[in-house]
């Protein structure tokens, strides 16, 4: 396997591609913070009535960096790859299905494009390094950093100057897109295992606890999976650094999610995480710049085996617990309407003086 080649011959790569992680200043505006509050115990419900929703509310309030929160033109980005590890038999279904569902997501028969449709989220499919080629479409973006990553189980995923592209594509998606949230989507056989080695190596946690049954493996076949994934740990064993850990373990999609979140974060954008693989994602961002989680709405805790554990890892609680194992960020998309809800009570509905409704005594 090549590590080591110079950038200008890596597929995907352009020579000289420069990526730095931008400025990502914590959210500290008590003012603001103490305004939203106001408005919110001013509603005319009992006091913590709205629960939840008073917090999302206040949250969305001091991303956007005002008192009315309003969401605009979403963005929904699916990011997708191959795994060179998912030969090693990771996966209950073969390679071939993410360029089949990438075909899916572009005709809109996929779990999260039918989700996107209902609640007019413009859905985008990325290729970061899918095995199969596509015709141009609308609603895909090539970003193709090779068919597919290295089996992370042999060496690297990917080489550093890959990993640099992919963070710099992601960056420069958001920053040609409208609007003020991003949704988190991926397609990828084998990047449960991906997100299972993200984990573990930066969360400090046991690759057994955090590796689960992906696309439907069995205790057999999750057994096999967690003790490959052992020996990718071996085989990276000093990419310990966020980013190095990401080139080392990491996908092509994940990568360029990273760099996508990361630069929303930089534009005070909503991030809306989905489930396993997303948080994954966010983790590593995290570790670069920790602000990000302020940003970052969880939409769900995902089924898949290990995601309950990354949570209380980010100090999070997700807004939705429906038992999906689905990916694609259908949980995201699922999540969006309570984001809507929680904008609509701030701005819309009545205070105890504008109603003329008598407070508690």
């Amino acid at each position: 396997m090549k590590t080591h080649e110079p950038p200008e011959t890596l597929p995907g790569v352009q020579a000289g591609a420069v990526w730095s992680a931008p400025e990502v200043p914590a959210l500290s505006e008590p003012a603001l913070a103490a305004t939203l509050r106001r408005r919110i115990e001013r509603k005319t419900v009992p006091a913590g009535a709205l629960g939840w929703l008073a917090t999302l509310a206040e949250q969305l309030g001091l991303i956007l960096g005002t008192s009315e929160p309003r969401l605009r033109e979403p963005q929904l980005l699916v990011f997708a790859a191959d795994h060179g590890i998912a030969a090693r038999g990771v996966s209950a279904y073969p390679s071939d299905v993410t360029g089949q569902m990438v075909g899916n997501f572009l005709a809109g028969g996929a779990a999260v494009s039918v989700l996107a449709r209902q609640h007019g989220i413009a859905q985008t499919v990325v290729d970061c390094g899918v095995r199969r080629d596509f015709a141009p479409a609308p609603g895909l973006v090539i970003r193709k950093l090779g068919p597919g990553t290295q089996d992370c189980s042999m060496g690297p995923a990917m080489t550093p100057a890959q990993c640099r592209q992919a963070l710099a594509n992601g960056a420069e998606l958001l920053r040609t897109r409208p609007g003020n949230a991003l949704l988190l989507g991926e397609m990828g056989i084998g990047n449960t295992s991906a997100a299972s080695l993200l984990v573990a190596r930066l969360g400090g946690i046991d690759l057994a606890d955090v590796t689960g049954a992906g696309t439907g493996l069995d205790a057999a076949g999750i057994a096999r999976k967690t003790a490959i994934l052992r020996e990718a740990l071996a085989a990276n064993a000093e990419a310990v650094e966020p980013l190095d850990a990401l080139a080392a373990l990491g996908g092509f999609e994940i990568a360029t999610m990273v760099g996508s979140v990361l630069q929303a974060a930089s534009e005070r954008r909503v991030i809306v995480v989905d489930g396993f693989i997303a948080s994954s994602a966010v983790l590593v961002a995290s570790r670069v710049a920790p602000p990000v989680l302020q940003r970052c709405v969880f939409a769900h805790r995902s089924d898949e085996r290990g995601h309950a554990l990354l949570l209380r890892l980010l100090g999070v609680a997700p807004l939705l617990d429906l038992g999906l194992r689905v990916g694609e960020g259908s949980g995201a998309a699922l999540a969006w309407p309570v984001l809507e809800s929680a904008c609509r009570i701030l701005n819309e509905m009545a205070s105890f003086e504008s109603a003329g409704v008598s407070d508690r005594e």
